[in-house]
């Protein structure tokens, strides 16, 4: 901001003691009747000055008044280093006393709600600009809407009643009302970003709900809201979700947002229905074996600009291969496969199916969901068994099946299913790959380390098959055996997530891999990661500044 400098003239004459008297008192004879009349002209126009000088300045300060962010000092330029501080005690940070740029508060707040199939929740981070990149300090609330028995409490849930929808976020955003303090509240964005669950209801009703959701935020709470442009109220993209992971992740680790410059890590995120895959290839070198220059052009390729630098990250996000998703396929196939060698006899339906992807020894009832237009019906009740003997390559090929990896590839190389993707042995052979989500929920509670290779998981597969019998060695793991039995499962989530890594995204099964739920504190997700842009407003909002009447 310009800073505009004034001189006033001064009325206090400094004096000199080696001087005549004549030069501060003048002569003190009698003056003339023009010289009377000069000096009183003189002494209007000096007055006229003061007031003109002073209504400029007082201008000045008034037009900051109004138009500065609620609770922002205006201060002195910060080419000498003068950031902004609190105007009350009601906000601060003890990191620092005033922010590190003048353009910049010294704290700032963004609230995002995760509007998912199960529930809404919101989350509101409060980051400090004592440095020269924004740094988390808090995630200062986290809060979820009250589950009803035997139903959602998502958005979803009220498909036919736009406003019920909107009003079930007042118990999240009257929560963060509680939280970011009431100077800020005018510039502390907020988002609302809906899942796969709000889409599921069709774009009529859908589109309704998010409309209804943007009207009450706007109107009934003073947080500016994202515009419609930027997406502030929408549903997410699944390519979204997991760049917003990745850039979580990074982040979090000082790998962008600040001074380190060091190799960026892979996210690979495993979910219910999906799993998505982003990382950021590097072809330096490879041009001469035959491989291409740059990252070639395409839906997969996602330029990103954050922190002051660019990057190019390959991501997909693999519709159907979530965990659950991956379940319901390989024991389809497994169906599948027992009714084309028994068309004929219909008798196995009534007995327990053997299943190579459940624990030895392990029993349990299951509905098996069959393709549209299948023989059985849509859907088959039936008791599988595990082997007597762990059969974990046999339950690998299964979930390799469902892979697809002989579909046409359009654009080589690829992963599966014809997708293509930059070889990770090639293009990403050292950098850090991190696995979350149900790649977390499956093996931490089984012992295993914050990294471990694909061949210790395959280890872990192998013991996990073997049943009871074979569980010997998670007698020693607090919650180990709680979390394996009863659960037949088990065997084939590990062996489904071997075939994935290894298989799908022919990672070296001696490649080593780090899992996380939480870095530094902070719970690891898409949130964050779409909250941290938010702190620029060039991303797509408005301090709400109040009327003064």
């Amino acid at each position: 901001m310009r800073r505009t400098s004034v001189s006033l003239p001064t009325k206090h004459i400094a004096h000199d003691p080696h001087e005549k008297p004549d030069r501060y008192y003048g002569d003190h004879r009698e003056t003339s009747l023009f010289a009377k009349m000069q000096s009183a002209w003189v002494s209007q126009s000096q007055r006229a000055r003061y007031i003109k000088t002073g209504a400029i300045v007082f201008a000045i300060f008034t037009i900051f008044y109004l138009f500065s962010p609620s609770g922002v000092d205006i201060t002195t330029g910060a080419g000498g280093g003068q950031g902004q501080v609190p105007s009350d005690s009601s906000y601060g940070t003890d990191r620092c006393a005033r922010s590190y740029s003048k353009d910049k508060p010294i704290v700032q707040y963004v609230s995002m709600i995760d509007a998912g199939s199960t529930g809404s929740r919101i989350h509101v981070y409060k980051f400090n600009n004592c440095g020269p990149a924004p740094e988390l300090e808090d995630e200062v609330l986290f809060k979820m809407t009250k589950k009803i028995e035997g139903q959602s409490s998502g958005l979803s849930a009220f498909k036919d009643d736009p406003e019920a929808a909107a009003k079930s976020l007042d118990i999240l955003l009257d929560a963060a009302m509680e939280v970011i303090p009431g100077r800020l509240k005018p510039c502390s964005p907020i988002a609302v970003k809906a899942t796969a669950g709000l889409r599921l209801i069709g774009k009529e009703k859908s589109d309704k709900i998010l409309e209804a959701v943007r009207l009450r935020i706007q109107t009934n709470y003073p947080f500016p809201l994202v515009s419609r442009e930027n997406n502030g109220v929408a549903i997410m993209d699944g390519s979204d979700e997991g760049v917003y992971a990745w850039i979580t992740t990074n982040y979090l680790l000082g790998k962008i947002g600040g001074p380190d410059k060091s190799p960026t890590a892979a996210v690979f995120d495993l979910g219910g229905g999906s799993t998505q895959i982003v990382f950021e290839p590097t072809f330096e070198g490879l041009a001469s074996g035959g491989m291409p220059a740059k990252l070639a052009e395409g839906d997969h390729k996602y330029d990103l600009d954050f922190g002051g630098r660019k990057f190019s990250l390959y991501q997909h996000s693999h519709l159907g291969y979530g965990l659950m998703s991956a379940r319901e396929a390989i024991l389809s196939t497994l169906v599948n496969d027992i009714y084309e060698d028994n068309k004929d006899d219909k008798s196995w339906m009534t007995k327990p199916v053997v299943n190579p992807c459940y624990s030895a020894g392990m029993t349990k009832d299951v509905k098996v969901i069959l393709p549209d237009g299948h023989a059985l019906g849509k859907e088959l009740k039936l008791n599988m068994t595990g082997p007597q003997w762990a059969a974990p390559a046999q339950c690998r090929a299964l979930a390799e099946r469902i892979l697809r990896k002989d579909t046409h590839c359009k654009l080589a190389p690829c992963s599966f299913n014809g997708v293509h993707q930059p070889s990770m042995a090639k293009t990403f052979a050292r950098e850090d790959i991190y696995f979350l989500s149900y790649f977390y929920d499956r093996t931490q509670p089984l012992g295993m380390p914050e990294s471990f290779t694909l061949r210790e998981m395959s280890d872990l597969a192998n013991r996990v098959c073997g049943g009871e019998k074979e569980w010997d060695v998670f007698h020693s793991v607090h919650g180990a055996l709680e979390e394996l039995r009863d659960r037949p499962e088990h065997c084939m989530d590990l062996n489904f997530m071997l075939a994935l890594t290894h298989t799908g995204y022919e990672m070296p099964i001696d490649r080593e891999v780090r899992i996380a739920k939480q870095i530094k504190g902070n719970e690891l997700g898409w949130c964050l990661g779409a909250s941290l842009p938010l702190l620029s407003q060039n991303s797509g909002w408005k301090c709400k500044i109040s009327e003064v009447h």
